[in-house]
């Protein structure tokens, strides 16, 4: 199902490239640990999703995006278009030898670039190797904290952060300067966010945020997932106003999927429905996403 759904949209894209002179950007964001129930478009009604909703409700909903139930074997399936039966090795690696859609689109003329989570593998050479110009990553060669205070690494060089920053924050502005540097040319994001996976920390609009928290021991909390939903939910927002602002939106195809169900044991609402989240399990709650597909005039 999950190879059919993206077949789908490529085969969208594809019928709208033909009659397109210009050679659309891509951005493919995918949120983790994000389950099909979390989203208002959806039917979900614990947490404010605006920006997803207005994507959702002027572009494609899917509502039977099914994916792998749990992080890497989803991230390996969808960067190779191969069942994981014929390209898995070990949790938290992909064979290096392996082609990618970076490759693929770095070989038809696009600039190429991948920021958030990695989990595919230590060798600092693989971004590269798979196909991305550049890259900032969390989870490369080393694994620090990803929220508040993190660890980075940007373009192969490593960079601790001890300042009140929090993660999601600087890989989004590392997205948002992609763009602008790139605005005058074909370009491909891969953007593997690292929210919503826990742990469930405070965000910066968060009442208890903390700038000097470190590590993902502290501060954690089952209510301050629907709060990391939201400000997933506004980086997306302000990537679209970004677009918008360069005068890129209307030839940028924006793709939007989770990579396996909400975490286990975290509950949200579809109105009356409670919806347990299972990730890990191979039942509805551990492998249904929510998948948007956008492009104004086009998708």
């Amino acid at each position: 199902m999950f190879r059919t759904i993206l077949a789908a949209v490529l085969l969208i894209a594809a019928s709208a490239l033909a009659a397109h002179a210009q050679r659309p950007n891509v951005i493919l964001i995918m949120a983790d640990d994000l389950g099909y129930e979390t989203i208002g478009a959806n039917g979900g009604t614990s947490y404010a999703t605006p920006h997803l909703d207005r994507l959702a409700a002027t572009g494609v909903r899917f509502t039977h995006c099914f994916v792998q139930p749990l992080c890497t074997p989803t991230r390996v399936q969808l960067m190779t278009g191969k069942y994981n039966v014929r390209n898995y090795i070990n949790f938290g690696e992909m064979d290096p030898q392996a082609v990618t859609f970076g490759n693929l689109f770095k070989q038809a003329g696009y600039v190429t670039g991948i920021a958030g989570k990695w989990q595919l593998g230590r060798d600092r050479d693989l971004p590269k190797r798979y196909g991305f110009d550049e890259h900032c990553l969390w989870q490369h060669t080393h694994r620090p904290p990803r929220y508040a205070n993190p660890g980075l690494e940007i373009n192969g060089v490593e960079k601790d952060f001890r300042n009140g920053e929090y993660g999601p924050d600087l890989v989004h502005d590392y997205v948002l300067d992609f763009c602008s540097r790139h605005k005058d040319e074909p370009f491909f994001l891969y953007y593997p966010m690292m929210l919503t996976h826990g742990p469930y920390q405070p965000t910066p609009d968060s009442p208890d945020w903390d700038p000097k928290a470190m590590g993902e021991n502290v501060n954690r909390a089952e209510k301050h997932f629907g709060e990391m939903v939201t400000y997933m939910d506004k980086l997306i927002g302000t990537l679209v106003a970004r677009l918008e602002q360069l005068g890129l939106r209307q030839r940028t195809l924006l793709l939007f999927l989770g990579d396996n169900g909400t975490g286990a044991g975290t509950r949200s609402r579809m109105g009356d429905r409670v919806v347990i989240g299972g990730k890990g399990s191979t039942n509805e709650r551990g492998m249904h996403v929510p998948l948007i597909a956008n492009w104004p005039g086009h998708i």
